[in-house]
């Protein structure tokens, strides 16, 4: 419960340009969708994006299948709020990542600035696990997250680090590396937090 009172504080009290993680757009996250040449109607989940505009974006290529989990419901009362009619064409889903029970397999598993905040290694492993229950035998994965060069905190919270290294032993039993880059976030508050992105295909 600490963890989902922090993220409805959050979304209770702050704007979209008072996060750190705000984009406008975001175009590392959906190059690499496009660029998997996915079927329109693949099955797509967004892990942890709150009322980032990806979800606006996608809908804006022709993606029809769309699902948002989040912890907070105050965040996907703002993103439901934003999207209007359009809201209709996504599955919201309010829950902890730890606790999300997957009903069908996704295409695709997006997390960009979610993962980082499980510091646990338990936690992490559950996380893993869910990931694999959660995809189809042909399925990608994306994971931003900060690198070992990024943030040691946000939003008030301790975060992990990672390297493409650990993350590929992290995911190795059941996923093939397909490639990592890292990329540098500037927050509206004008600080840069540099991401690790890794992407894996289910093996």
């Amino acid at each position: 419960m600490e963890r989902k009172e922090h993220w409805e504080n959050v979304f209770s009290t702050k704007t979209e340009k008072e996060v750190s993680w705000y984009q406008d757009y975001p175009k590392t996250s959906v190059d690499y969708i496009t660029a998997l040449h996915l079927p329109l109607e693949a099955k797509i989940i967004d892990i942890g994006g709150g009322d980032s505009y990806l979800m606006d974006a996608l809908l804006d290529l022709g993606y029809t299948n769309l699902t948002l989990l989040d912890i907070s419901a105050k965040a996907i009362e703002r993103i439901k709020a934003r999207l209007g009619e359009k809201a209709g064409k996504v599955t919201f889903i309010v829950s902890d990542i730890l606790d999300f029970n997957p009903t069908e397999q996704y295409d695709f598993w997006h997390d960009r600035a979610c993962f980082h905040f499980l510091t646990d290694a338990v936690q992490i492993q559950q996380y893993v696990a869910i990931v694999t229950n959660a995809l189809h035998h042909k399925g990608n994965v994306l994971i931003g997250t900060f690198s070992d060069k990024g943030p040691k905190k946000c939003s008030g919270l301790d975060i992990k680090q990672y390297s493409q290294e650990h993350l590929r032993l992290l995911f190795e039993k059941d996923f093939e590396l397909k490639g990592c880059f890292s990329e540098d976030h500037h927050t509206p508050f004008g600080t840069i937090q540099n991401f690790l992105f890794c992407g894996f295909k289910r093996k």
